[in-house]
């Protein structure tokens, strides 16, 4: 009998392109929390302690920010992206034509 293992997009998120590419992917998506498990699965693949040295966020403050049904505040989003070497940009909707 083969032994399926479960996914973790962690194993993936291996270089700055594919981590981009997946945390846009998560922001098309309408639900907050899926942008918020995208962050959390690059912090897992660059490494939390790592990541809570960068952003200046304590670990326990970092692992509470990216629990699930989580509502981090703005700026430790944005501190969080930053430290990941990321940029939160916004670009024009078709929904205004």
């Amino acid at each position: 009998m083969k032994k399926i293992m479960p996914f973790d997009a962690a194993d993936y998120l291996d270089n700055d392109e594919v981590i981009a590419e997946y945390l846009n992917a998560a922001l098309e998506d309408k639900n907050p929390d899926v942008f918020l498990a995208a962050i959390s699965d690059v912090a897992k693949a660059r490494g939390l302690s790592r990541l809570a040295k960068d952003s200046g966020l304590g670990r326990e403050s970092l692992y509470k920010a990216l629990s699930p049904g989580a509502k981090p505040r703005y700026d430790t989003v944005i501190k969080l992206l930053r430290a990941l070497g990321v940029d939160l940009r916004t670009s024009p909707t078709n929904a205004g034509s």
